[in-house]
């Protein structure tokens, strides 16, 4: 594992106002690296830049002398139903900004580009455990959305980047969408199992989703992807349970699969019903712990108790 840990970089980083990347920025510059934020505005502060990735348009000298580019961009996988026109607006706010900004990477020659995916590629695996090993993705639309999120940073790769690609799995945050909608429901009782229970969650802290960027912008020996998720993937069942323990509530309800259906259409299937038991093979081998390793634990630290 070859590190350049504690040596200074500069970074520009798109969605810095997301969810992730609103954590992600003050990390970084606790870790001592410069950032850049790539705003859709005019800019304002010393540290924005302004882009327009509609048109392709990137403020003069925002790339000037930077080390790494960190691509999280993307409306929100369950903001809203699945309708067409919304599938297509997942699509294009994806693959339009990352092609944009592996073009700018491979026009600077900046020598890293780490952007976002999902776990989504590997699609319903059932409880076959994956990893960045398995070769063969998925066949439904979030599958097909995640490859062709992946092949929009072909440019950079092109020129010679080092391209990392962190797909994520579900991420537990107190702040997050996850824990803000269930909380209320367990906090009074009404938990409840989605569905049979037994499709893979497969879960990383928000703490843990920083420390795996960070460890990807850091050591130079990872490119491709890499699993953000924690090693203990568990069924929903184990997830309601552990929730609702953590809450000192009981959760013996069960909302059937139909129900699910009927208020998320097509997104159920493909994410709320759906089994991945993914695992984060690459980051373990290239030597990054997780900070927490099981529900329990995340859970506890997420909900600070």
């Amino acid at each position: 594992m070859k590190t350049t840990e504690g040596a200074p970089r500069r970074i520009v980083i798109s969605g810095s106002s997301g969810f992730i990347g609103s954590a992600l920025v003050p990390h970084l510059r606790g870790a001592g690296h410069e950032v850049i934020r790539l705003v859709r505005r005019a800019s304002q502060a010393p540290d924005e830049r302004c882009w327009n990735p509609q048109t392709g348009y990137i403020e003069p000298g925002a790339f000037e002398g930077v080390d790494a580019v960190i691509n999280l961009g993307g409306a929100a996988i369950g903001g809203k139903r699945w309708t067409e026109a919304y599938q297509q607006e997942l699509r294009e706010s994806r693959t339009g900004p990352t092609g944009v900004l592996a073009r700018a990477v491979a026009e600077h020659g900046v020598p890293v580009m780490i952007s976002g995916s999902a776990v989504a590629w590997y699609g319903d695996t059932g409880t076959t455990a994956v990893d960045e090993t398995t070769s063969r993705p998925g066949s439904n639309y979030l599958a097909q959305l995640c490859r062709d999120w992946e092949d929009a940073t072909g440019p950079a790769s092109a020129a010679g980047a080092r391209v990392v690609l962190v797909c994520t799995g579900v991420v537990l945050a107190a702040d997050g969408d996850v824990i803000k909608s269930v909380r209320p429901l367990f906090s009074v009782g009404l938990g409840a199992r989605l569905g049979s229970g037994r499709q893979c969650v497969p879960w990383i802290t928000r703490d843990d989703e920083l420390g795996a960027i960070t460890h990807a912008l850091e050591n130079d020996t990872i490119r491709g992807p890499i699993n953000a998720t924690a090693p203990t993937p568990v069924t929903n069942a184990e997830f309601t349970r552990a929730l609702a323990s953590q809450l000192g509530r009981r959760a013996p309800l069960v909302l059937p699969a139909f129900a699910v259906r009927a208020m998320l259409g097509g997104f159920a299937d493909e994410s709320i019903l759906a089994s991945q038991r993914v695992l984060p093979a690459a980051l373990e081998h290239d030597g990054y712990t997780s900070h927490h390793r099981t529900i329990t634990a995340a859970l506890a630290a997420v909900m600070g108790s």
